[in-house]
């Protein structure tokens, strides 16, 4: 799922999270002399504070939108669905290696990326198969991890951010403090839990930003063990060397497959179901007719 369409949500809960931070700081500052809001006291802060409090609440809206995101995408039946994961097993069981392909083609998982990948290497044997399971799976499973490392990054960043926040604060309490002696202790103190109050947001941001990482690894690692033993089990009986030479992808051919078929004396399984043209020469057939009128290769249908 694309971060733009979890913006809303995002900026709704941050909104909602800030806002319960803020509720806890305005009570604990108010003071009898004193009528301002938080809002008052950014402004108050001058440009550097300002930027400071928008990327606190950046950070947030960030946090919130990968934990929405995680929770949505690292599931088993999004990275390898049953019903895909069925209708490819019966193409690859029929022979039907092309239409496997196209099948990978038309989705945009885990499941159907890394054996598209790996279709495309069937006519060069069973240790290129293999080599890019392991080179697409890395790839797919780096994409995964590297939305949840987000939030580690968040969880360091936004104390730093608070604490930067509050040590400026702090310089102008005490600059202010310099100049008029300490009168009103008070009001000092009140200060000093107004600057505090980044600090505390930044912390807020981080806590849940370092579950949610920590949760969510070991949810990938599950769900990507789950969907790697998917794609070795529709490959493990693929018979790779009748197969040798043969193209499948956008340039398909039957390559050296093509002299055995076209002598009949090898005979290609072709599901009814899910096929119309031959799997040899991918020219059209109708259902049930044997053997194909265009390379002459003996059918095997299974309904």
């Amino acid at each position: 799922m694309k971060i733009r369409k979890l913006f809303p949500w995002a900026l709704g809960l941050a909104a909602m999270l800030m806002t319960t931070v803020s509720g806890f700081a305005q009570e604990a500052a108010e003071a009898e002399d004193q009528g301002h809001s938080v809002l008052d006291m950014i402004l108050a802060g001058g440009p550097l504070i300002i930027c400071i409090w928008i990327a606190i609440l950046g950070t947030s809206i960030l946090m919130v939108t990968f934990i929405i995101q995680n929770i949505l995408t690292l599931k088993k039946d999004k990275l390898a669905p049953p019903a895909l994961a069925e209708s490819l097993r019966v193409a690859i069981e029929a022979g039907n290696y092309q239409e496997a392909w196209e099948i990978c083609n038309a989705n945009d998982n885990y499941l159907a990326n890394v054996l598209k990948a790996a279709l495309t290497r069937l006519g060069r044997g069973k240790e290129a198969v293999e080599d890019v399971l392991a080179e697409y799976g890395q790839r797919e499973s780096a994409q995964l991890r590297s939305r949840n490392s987000y939030l580690s990054v968040i969880g360091v960043v936004s104390p730093m951010i608070g604490l930067l926040g509050t040590v400026i604060g702090m310089m102008g309490a005490f600059e202010v403090l310099s100049k008029s002696g300490i009168a009103d202790p008070r009001a000092l103190a009140g200060s000093i839990g107004e600057v505090l109050l980044a600090t505390a947001s930044g912390l807020f941001i981080a806590i849940p930003a370092f579950v949610g990482y920590y949760i969510f690894r070991n949810r990938a690692q599950d769900v990507l063990v789950h969907a790697d033993d998917v794609v070795n089990s529709l490959v493990r009986d693929i018979p790779y060397d009748e197969l040798s030479g043969i193209r499948i992808g956008p340039e398909f051919s039957a390559g050296a497959a093509a002299p055995a078929a076209a002598g009949g004396a090898q005979s290609h399984k072709v599901s009814a179901q899910l096929t119309t043209n031959c799997p040899v020469c991918n020219g059209a057939i109708t259902p049930g007719q044997n053997p194909c009128p265009h390379c002459n290769s003996t059918l095997q249908w299974a309904e």
